[in-house]
């Protein structure tokens, strides 16, 4: 199995930071998760890079976790950083000093979503499609959603695709708020890095600050909410629904839970 990487590329003061996985959906496994911790540590330390641009290489953004692959780390109760590096989805450790803008194509399921609500400013393309699938495994959304969606699109519009696990299109994302603006799959990319350049032409201390005082203006509560996301899966792997849901999946069936 071809194991995920990303690519990088600087246009001037910007980082394009692409998910490289194309034949597999770009679905996370551990090198592509290892590799976008680097990236994100290197757009923080670099002192000639000022705004970060995330996106993704072919059709589609990510069908999500590898969900085998994980299982052991969230039974661990850690998701591993490499020393020195970040935290893309901003729940541990230090946040990126440096803004980060999302261009999402085809689909972005789960740990697509928590990363697109971990940036500042995000751009879809009109074909993009999103579901939060987790509840649909037997398990949960443990990497920002439950702490991020509601605040950000309002409660009612999260808990409508959250705890339905259903799949929802470009235009209803800009509806809710998840994203900023919709333009053709073909300019999404061209789009969030025209977006990234005008911020990067700003005085960048002052971006700085400006990101730096807006995320101090965050409830409290967030940071205890995003302490217990791992603890509050564990229980969840160890049950009979979580093994119907990775059946469900490979049978390309709906799951049958029975709260067990």
């Amino acid at each position: 199995m071809t194991a995920g990487k990303v690519s990088l590329e600087r246009r001037g003061h910007v980082l394009l930071i692409g998910l490289d996985r194309p034949s597999k959906v770009n679905a996370f496994d551990l090198p592509l998760w290892n590799e976008l911790c680097l990236a994100y540590g290197q757009l923080d330390r670099d002192v000639e890079l000022r705004v970060g641009v995330l996106h993704a290489l072919g059709e589609h953004f990510t069908g999500g976790l590898e969900l085998p692959q994980w299982v052991p780390v969230f039974e661990s109760g850690r998701i591993g950083i490499p020393e020195g590096d970040l935290d893309p989805l901003g729940l541990s450790g230090a946040r990126p000093r440096k803004p980060v803008v999302a261009a999402v194509q085809g689909v972005c399921y789960t740990v697509g979503i928590e990363l697109l609500l971990a940036t500042d400013v995000r751009v879809a393309a009109e074909s993009a499609r999103f579901a939060q699938l987790e509840i649909r495994r037997g398990i949960y959304p443990a990497g920002g959603a439950t702490v991020r969606f509601p605040r950000e699109v309002g409660w009612g519009n999260a808990m409508r695709w959250v705890l339905t696990g259903e799949e929802f299109g470009a235009a209803e994302a800009l509806r809710i708020g998840l994203v900023q603006e919709v333009v053709p799959a073909e300019h999404v990319l061209e789009r969030a890095s025209a977006l990234a350049g005008v911020i990067a032409e700003q005085a960048p201390l002052g971006v700085f600050a400006t990101l730096a005082s807006s995320r101090a203006a965050l409830p409290n509560a967030e940071g205890e909410a995003a302490r217990r996301l791992l603890p509050d899966l564990q229980p969840l792997l160890r049950s009979e629904d979580l093994q119907e849901g990775l059946r469900s999946f490979l049978e390309r069936r709906r799951g049958v839970f029975r709260g067990k």
